[in-house]
């Protein structure tokens, strides 16, 4: 049971960079690849039936750590304090942003909430892989599991550590790198005409540097984090997974409209897809390594719920699932095709 709810929050997690991730992407681009104010509504509505859904995701993650990993929830949350709160302002702001934009027609008043749009975006992937950074790096825990970390240090991954270092700042710049892609993509698939052309150019541009950093964090984590390598020396098939991310990346190359937009966005969700998932087989059975003792991190064994809580969360969170994958497919298929403006819209 502690393993199936270690997958159960980890795909939980990766569904909502999946989805959220593409619009956290769009705000990235929005400002290269909109030029008018009809071209970036026009990006906003290629978003806007779904962001906020999206988002629903994220809370089911947290909500499904505190029930089956209550310890590892209380520590992060205590430890990680200052970043969290830092991501839920950047959170409200995006959302603001896109509620407000049209509310007054001023050229004061656009621009500046476009760029609150845009500005939350590239902050909110940058700290959410930071975070992943730090999860990967590992924490100072002590003996009772507790920790603080600050926002910055040394930049060092030896010492006192902090949120940002040298490694946690490169899978931030790898993420925003990788989100940026990801919803220029959506925005190819979802518009027409100029947007969709900068769109798949802009998509193209950074294709380089995801190989390129991909290969860099991949090769750098196996040197901050040797549980990766030993459970990789374990379960060989363990492989798999950046197998897929690499598959993943051929498929983003794929040029053209019509289906081929599709299959290049799906590529960029089997590439995400994969680099979470081979960073989850790589932790596993730790949810939160330890540095420098590698011997007080909390794993899935030492922090989970009770056995019989796990069985009766389960039988909740089955129908809870099935309720909430068939709103996200009605609300998929409803909005699907290539987006218009109607009237004022975004």
């Amino acid at each position: 049971m502690e393993t199936l709810w270690f997958c159960l929050v980890a795909a939980m997690l990766a569904a909502y960079v999946l989805l959220d991730g593409f619009d956290i992407g769009a705000g990235i681009v929005h400002h290269w690849v909109a030029r008018t104010d009809e071209q970036r509504r026009m990006v906003l509505a290629s978003i806007g039936p779904v962001w906020d859904g999206n988002e629903v995701w994220l809370l089911a993650a947290g909500g499904t750590l505190y029930f089956a990993f209550p310890a590892v929830y209380a520590s992060s949350f205590s430890g990680f304090y200052l970043p969290l709160m830092i991501v839920l302002w950047l959170l409200i702001l995006r959302g603001v942003s896109v509620e407000f934009r049209s509310h007054i027609d001023s050229p004061v008043w656009k621009p500046f909430w476009d760029f609150g749009f845009t500005a939350a975006s590239v902050l909110l992937a940058v700290f959410f892989g930071a975070a992943l950074g730090n999860v990967l790096r590992g924490a100072p825990l002590e003996a009772n599991g507790t920790f603080f970390v600050p926002l910055w240090t040394d930049l060092g991954v030896d010492g006192e550590l902090g949120v940002l270092d040298w490694y946690t700042i490169l899978v931030g710049v790898l993420a925003l790198v990788t989100l940026a892609q990801h919803g220029a993509l959506w925005v190819a698939m979802k518009t027409a005409g100029q947007i969709r052309e900068r769109a798949a150019r802009l998509a193209s541009a950074l294709w380089f540097a995801a190989v390129i950093l991909a290969v860099a964090v991949t090769a750098l984590t196996m040197r901050v984090q040797p549980q990766v390598r030993s459970n990789l020396a374990a379960r060989p098939w363990g492989y798999v997974f950046p197998a897929l991310a690499v598959a993943g990346l051929i498929l983003t190359l794929t040029r053209g409209e019509g289906p081929r937009e599709r299959l290049a966005f799906l590529g960029s969700c089997l590439f995400i897809g994969g680099m979470l998932s081979s960073a989850a087989f790589g932790l596993y059975p730790y949810l939160l390594p330890a540095r420098p003792d590698p011997a007080r991190g909390l794993t899935v064994y030492n922090t989970a719920t009770s056995a019989y809580g796990m069985k009766v969360g389960l039988a909740w969170w089955i129908p809870g699932m099935i309720l909430a994958l068939g709103y996200f497919i009605y609300a998929y298929r409803r909005f699907a095709g290539k987006v218009r403006l109607e009237g004022e819209g975004y």
